[in-house]
């Protein structure tokens, strides 16, 4: 009996270590206007998940040191928890932003560095944000990336997206950010074709400037793609923060954008 609920033990504990919860955040103007109580709140929102891809950290003075803030509060809510933040992307000024990756040390670990996808640097503004993560003994590989406005035509840039499975042919690829973009439109359909498949379907993750009734989401733009082969989706959903606040005018304090997360497990 001992020996069972030894083995019962190890297998829960194995399990738990090996089902991992990523979440993808475009932190509006992520930077020195966030406050203290912003920073918590903000804290208090992710601190279940397990890997953090943050877009749209400002690219000059602040960014940095708000993503550094927001680490110091989340070690001191029970977790340790380590980061990374890209250079500057390469698009012209005002479109500059940086990256960021936060996560659990406790369940991945960071493999090797992380690094911002140059090939593409002059057809894509912000181009996409890598970092590989072990998770027991296999690794995932994240891809965080913030694509142009909607008026800008977004799908010039995710198009280059179905080269970088063959570019990158021994990374377990997830694909997670704000593409301004929904995921039927047809510039997803080659990852689709390689077995890339959207967490969600018509689900809105941008805020609107005022509710009407109940509808206060405006756009399907945020969304993770995972590989069906190498992958297992276990749980998702999207987090709707604003319902916390008297007004989506303090919300967008926060962020104009939802939380989206996917829980995996590497098959």
């Amino acid at each position: 009996m001992k020996n069972i609920l030894c083995l019962f033990v190890l297998l829960v504990t194995f399990q738990s270590f090996s089902q991992v919860k990523i979440l993808s955040w475009n932190i509006e103007n992520f930077g020195k206007s966030k406050t203290e109580s912003q920073l918590d709140f903000i804290a208090n929102t992710v601190h279940d998940y397990d890997i953090i891809a943050v877009q749209e950290v400002v690219a000059g003075y602040g960014g940095a040191q708000a993503v550094a803030k927001l680490a110091g509060v989340l070690n001191k809510k029970g977790s340790k928890w380590d980061y990374r933040i890209s250079d500057p992307t390469s698009g012209s000024s005002y479109k500059k932003e940086r990256y960021a990756f936060i996560w659990k040390i406790n369940k991945v670990q960071l493999k090797g560095n992380t690094w911002l996808e140059k090939k593409y640097g002059l057809q894509i503004d912000r181009e996409p944000y890598f970092a590989s993560f072990e998770i027991g003994k296999k690794t995932i590989t994240v891809v965080n990336f913030h694509a142009i406005t909607k008026s800008k035509q977004p799908e010039t840039e995710i198009k280059y997206f179905k080269f970088l499975p063959q570019q990158y042919p021994n990374l377990n690829l997830i694909f997670a950010g704000d593409y301004n973009c929904p995921q039927s439109h047809t510039v997803f359909n080659p990852l689709k074709k390689m077995g890339y498949s959207p967490v969600f379907q018509n689900q809105k993750t941008t805020l609107k400037q005022k509710c009407k009734g109940e509808t206060c989401l405006a756009s399907e733009f945020d969304n993770i793609f995972y590989s069906t082969n190498s992958l297992s989706h276990l749980n998702s959903g999207v987090i709707l923060f604003y319902k916390k606040f008297n007004s989506l005018k303090e919300a967008r304090k926060i962020s104009d954008h939802i939380p989206v997360w996917l829980e995996f497990s590497i098959k």
